[in-house]
C-alpha cells in the first residue's frame, strides 16, 4: 500500500509546492483536486503537472473530482475524464449523488446508478477507473449503501474510498471500514473527532491501527493522507511517518 496524499490537504500551496512539501514528506503518490490544482477541462494545466510529478518522482494514483452523479451536467463529468486522462492518473474520484441514502428515494438511487454506469463506461473506454467517495449526503454514506450501489452497476472498473464517517467512534467506524475495505481501492487518512476537529493521525490511533490492518489485508492500493492539522505543512513529514509505521505493522503481522 503506497502512503500518498490528496493535494486538497495543502489548497493553499501550488501544485509545485505541494510537489516540494510531498518529496520532503517521502511521499509516494498524490490525488490530484479538481477544485484548484488540475481544474476540470483545463488539460495544459493537467499536463503540466503530470510532467512536474514524473520529475519529482511521484505516482498519479486518481484525480479528485467534484463530479455528482445524477446531480452535476454530464459535460461535467466528461470534463472530469479528460483532466484524469491527461494526468495518467489510474482512476476518476466522483461523488454518489447530492442526497443522503436514508433519504433516497428508489429512483433517486436509480438516477445514480445509471449515471454511474455511463460514466464507468466512458471511463473504461479510456482505459480509466472511478472511485466514489465515502461521503455525508451521498449514497455512499454508509457500507450498506454504497455496497448496494457497486451491485447495481456491477463494473468492474468501479470501486470505493473510505473515510471514518463524521463522528462514528472508533469500534463502528472500524466494523464499517471493514464491510468496505474488499471493494476499496484507497482510504483517506485523517483524525477528526470530535466533528471536524482536526487531529494528529495517533489521537485516533485506537481505529486507523486496525483499519490500516485490514485494509493491507485486503490489498487496498493507496493510503492518501487528508487535513493535517491546522493545515500546516509542518504536520505532514510526522503525519506520513506515522502511517507508514502502521502499515509496516500491518504487513509484519501478516507475514
Amino acid at each position: 500500500m503506497r502512503v500518498g496524499l490528496c493535494s486538497v490537504t495543502l489548497r493553499a500551496l501550488s501544485a509545485s509546492d505541494v510537489l516540494k512539501t510531498m518529496t520532503a514528506a517521502r511521499l509516494q503518490c498524490v490525488e490530484w483536486g479538481g477544485d484548484l490544482h488540475v481544474p476540470a477541462g483545463d488539460l495544459a494545466t493537467a499536463r503540466r503537472v503530470r510532467r512536474d510529478s514524473a520529475n519529482a518522482g511521484v505516482a498519479i494514483c486518481s484525480y479528485g473530482s467534484y463530479y455528482r452523479l445524477a446531480s452535476s451536467p454530464r459535460a461535467d463529468g466528461q470534463a472530469a475524464l479528460d483532466s484524469a486522462a491527461e494526468l495518467g492518473a489510474a482512476r476518476v474520484r466522483v461523488w454518489a449523488g447530492s442526497i443522503p441514502s436514508a433519504a433516497a428515494t428508489d429512483k433517486e438511487r436509480a438516477d445514480v446508478a445509471a449515471d454511474l454506469a455511463h460514466l464507468a463506461a466512458q471511463a473504461a473506454a479510456g482505459g480509466l477507473a472511478v472511485a466514489l467517495e465515502y461521503h455525508g449526503g451521498t449514497l455512499t454514506d454508509e457500507a450498506s449503501s454504497a455496497l448496494r450501489l457497486l451491485r447495481e452497476v456491477a463494473a468492474p472498473n468501479v470501486s470505493l474510498y473510505w473515510q471514518p464517517p463524521l463522528d462514528l467512534p472508533d469500534e463502528p467506524a472500524v466494523a464499517d471500514a471493514l464491510a468496505i475495505l474488499p471493494h476499496a481501492s484507497a482510504v483517506h487518512v485523517f483524525s477528526w473527532f470530535p466533528g471536524q476537529s482536526r487531529r494528529e493521525l495517533s489521537f485516533r490511533q485506537e481505529m486507523w491501527r486496525p483499519v490500516i490492518a485490514a485494509a493491507t489485508a485486503a490489498g487496498v492500493r493507496d493510503a492518501l493522507l487528508e487535513f493535517i492539522p491546522g493545515d500546516d505543512p509542518v504536520f505532514l513529514p510526522r503525519e506520513a511517518e506515522t502511517l507508514r509505521d502502521w502499515i509496516r505493522r500491518a504487513r509484519e503481522d501478516l507475514a
